[in-house]
């Protein structure tokens, strides 16, 4: 990166920063933690020589510390799977529930904006549509930083939300649904599609606030495999090639997590009991009526902080799910 040439080649040289970005993620922690544990160390042959009472709260205050900094480590060893590294496609998709539900999406989608916020991931807009009353009925988006897709494939299914309807004259209370779905960026994808027959191409204008060149002209691109159903769709950028582009990494990337879904048995009991986004199917509930709670249906994780969940505080959620999947893995015979 010091070399004067290094921008030459933008594309490669963001790839490059994009992995010492991964490589300090592994390693700035590690040696935060050697660096504090040699001053503790320290600080306990002070302390053995002078019992001070003020050494003796720091050091207590710096034990608990590093005990919560290498609780966080041993978090990261959890993510050791071929793409948990990667950058990744992120999906919310309103379900059962009308207004409520599209209203709902948008809170999702909110929510997690705040959180990529809090982990400095950068987000890429690919495809919006709104709601017809209100919020809107799904969104696609591109997330980048370390650890992307392994920490937001544990938000992968149906989050339920239960409320006072705001879009309810008589004041009922409502249950809706929306879905998240997550899949790698992955460049290299091996997996063999006919572009000519296996795939259906419709080209629209993007709606929304897209600028006025894409909504004057269809430079919006969905796809579909025929096959499965899967739909992908990009209108971020003002040039259908671009946006064809992009569409087809994304369609790619869910073909290639369906393949994987039938090696992983763990993966596969996810996708099949996602289901229909409605009833029966939620991983987690949110509850803002008649008491205030969020509770993780696999975890058995719960909070009565539902405003700082909102408002992106999920890491424990993430947290709990690594270790309950590690915990599932040593059980597996």
């Amino acid at each position: 990166m010091a070399s004067p040439n290094f921008w030459d080649n933008p594309e490669a040289a963001r790839q490059t920063v994009a992995k010492l970005k991964s490589i300090r993620a592994i390693v700035e922690p590690m040696r935060k933690i050697l660096a504090k544990s040699g001053d503790l160390e320290a600080m306990t042959q002070l302390l053995a020589e002078t019992e001070d009472i003020h050494v003796r709260e720091e050091l207590d205050n710096g034990l608990e510390s590093l005990a919560k900094e290498v609780a966080r480590v041993e978090l990261l060893t959890l993510l050791s799977g071929p793409n948990d590294l990667r950058n990744c496609y992120f999906n919310i998709q309103a379900g059962t529930g009308g207004a409520d539900a599209c209203d709902w999406a948008q809170m999702l989608l909110r929510l997690y904006l705040r959180y990529f916020e809090r982990r400095e991931y950068e987000v890429e807009e690919l495809s919006m549509r709104d709601g017809e009353e209100a919020g809107i009925q799904s969104c696609s988006l591109l997330v980048k930083g370390p650890y992307a897709m392994g920490y937001l494939s544990c938000e992968l299914g149906v989050h339920r939300l239960v409320r006072i309807s705001p879009f309810s004259a008589q004041g009922k209370r409502e249950t809706s649904f929306a879905s998240v779905d997550v899949q790698p960026e992955i460049d290299d994808i091996e997996i063999e599609v006919d572009w000519d027959k296996d795939i259906r191409e419709d080209t629209y204008r993007a709606g929304g606030k897209g600028g006025q060149h894409v909504n004057k002209t269809s430079s919006a691109v969905r796809l579909t495999h025929l096959t499965t159903g899967l739909v992908a769709q990009c209108q971020s950028e003002r040039s259908q090639h671009k946006n064809r582009a992009t569409a087809r990494k994304m369609l790619g990337a869910r073909l290639y997590q369906m393949e994987q879904a039938k090696r992983d048995t763990e993966l596969s009991k996810i996708y099949s009991e996602k289901g229909q986004i409605g009833w029966g199917n939620s991983i987690r509930s949110y509850f803002l009526y008649p008491e205030q709670r969020v509770k993780d249906a696999r975890t058995g994780y719960l909070t009565s902080d539902t405003q700082g969940v909102l408002d992106g505080d999920i890491q424990p959620f993430i947290d709990a799910m690594l270790r309950h999947r590690a915990a599932a893995r040593h059980q597996t015979p």
